[in-house]
């Protein structure tokens, strides 16, 4: 059986070699290398049971004893039994020939993907490294930059703060020595207390003396507006028999009122001048030479408004009304401004178009069968008042300007009876 032994040998070495180039080749799929190998190894063992069955047939012309020859007589009894065998692992080579792939296909990512990662750990390892160098010697030079930033800002403030001490020091001693002398200012505030101390005395003995003035006019003003009073009512005077409004018999003394009445006089009586009689004798020559007088106006009924308010009021500006102050094509004018504005500061005639839709630049160009008098009808869009101008013969237009409301036109410009704006 060492034939058969060797030939095993063989098959399995030669069958790891082929998988070992199979697995090694990468412009084959995987599924590709699996047929592959299954093929290799029916033709394995179809060359092994050829090769077992060629040497059973034909013995070597040394086998003489009868020994070898009843061992051959074995094998010759097992050649079906082999035959069996053969096909019954080629069929469970079949059946496990998808899952053997599979697994084959696993292994072969699983594999891939370890060294796919490597590579990609050792790559990104790399370019980590490199990136940190590099940001690095960015991150240095920025911050020597700003170093140095830092150190000029440092320098122009210390020299700024030293600059602002000399110049202060320099104007304090220019203002000390000949704008503001301190020990004279000193001395003209001192003097200007005194003075101030002085004149506020002053006035308050002015303050008391002009309140002790008022008060005294006041009093003299109160009493001589009773004397007056006292003087129109001293008909109320009680007598003897009858007394007085301001003497009640219920009080226990008379009034103020009473005491003054009994000290001051009636006020005497003013008698109108005696009429001037017509002389029969008057010459008429002489009255007609006479000046006529003026009439005599009635007598005039207030309160009045001041004359110059009154004449202001007179002579006030023109205010018109917001209708008459705007113009009816008020919105068309500036329309039309606006376009001409436009026009004055247009660069160039051409309109500028974007550039990003081409498409959309491009101006409609109306058919031929919608540039016919055949449109839409205006009424619905453009208005909704139908006009048959051949009906409309000797008749007003529609107006649709409304006048204005003259109550709101005259407010804030009339008066009142009683002389207020209304």
């Amino acid at each position: 059986m060492r034939w058969w032994s060797d030939a095993g040998h063989y098959w399995v070495t030669w069958l790891y070699v082929n998988m070992w180039t199979l697995n090694s080749s990468l412009q084959v799929t995987p599924h590709h290398r699996a047929a592959r190998m299954m093929a290799y190894t029916r033709l394995a063992c179809q060359n092994t049971v050829s090769q077992a069955i060629t040497t059973l047939a034909s013995p070597p012309p040394d086998v003489q004893t009868s020994g070898i020859m009843a061992r051959l007589e074995k094998l010759f009894s097992q050649v079906t039994n082999v035959k069996e065998q053969y096909f019954i692992r080629n069929r469970i080579a079949e059946e496990s020939r998808l899952k053997e792939n599979e697994a084959a296909v696993r292994i072969q990512s699983w594999f891939r993907g370890c060294h796919v990662r490597a590579n990609l750990k050792y790559l990104h390892k790399n370019a980590t490294l490199i990136q940190k160098t590099w940001r690095g010697f960015n991150a240095r030079a920025l911050f020597r930059q700003r170093v140095k930033a830092a150190y000029f800002n440092m320098k122009m403030n210390f020299y700024n703060k030293m600059a602002v001490k000399v110049q202060q020091r320099w104007r304090g001693y220019y203002v000390r020595k000949y704008i503001h002398n301190y020990y004279a200012r000193k001395q003209y505030l001192e003097a200007l207390t005194r003075k101030n101390v002085i004149i506020r005395r002053d006035l308050e003995e002015f303050a008391e003396h002009q309140r002790r003035e008022r008060e005294r006019i006041a009093l003299e003003k109160a009493e001589q507006e009773k004397h007056i009073q006292a003087q129109r009512l001293h008909f109320l005077l009680s007598t003897k028999q009858c007394p007085g409004v301001f003497n009640s018999p219920f009080r226990v003394e008379p009034e103020e009122m009473e005491m003054r009445l009994r000290r001051v006089k009636p006020p005497p009586l003013v008698r109108s001048a005696a009429k001037e009689r017509k002389s029969p004798t008057t010459n008429p020559d002489l009255m007609a030479n006479k000046e006529r007088l003026p009439p005599i106006h009635k007598t005039p009924q207030g309160p009045f408004r001041p004359a110059l308010e009154v004449q202001q009021q007179r002579y006030r500006p023109l205010e018109p009304s917001l209708r008459v102050a705007t113009s009816i094509t008020a919105l068309e004018e500036a329309r039309e401004e606006l376009r001409r504005q436009e026009w004055r500061t247009r660069l160039i005639d051409q309109t500028f178009l974007p550039f990003s839709h081409t498409s959309q630049n491009k101006r409609y160009e109306g058919l031929m069968h919608t540039s016919t008098p055949f449109e839409q009808v205006a009424y619905g869009t453009k208005h909704f008042r139908e006009e048959h101008k051949e009906q409309l013969q000797g008749k007003e237009p529609f107006k649709t300007v409304f006048t204005s409301c003259h109550i709101f036109d005259k407010f804030g410009r009339m008066y009142s009876k009683a002389g207020n704006i209304v």
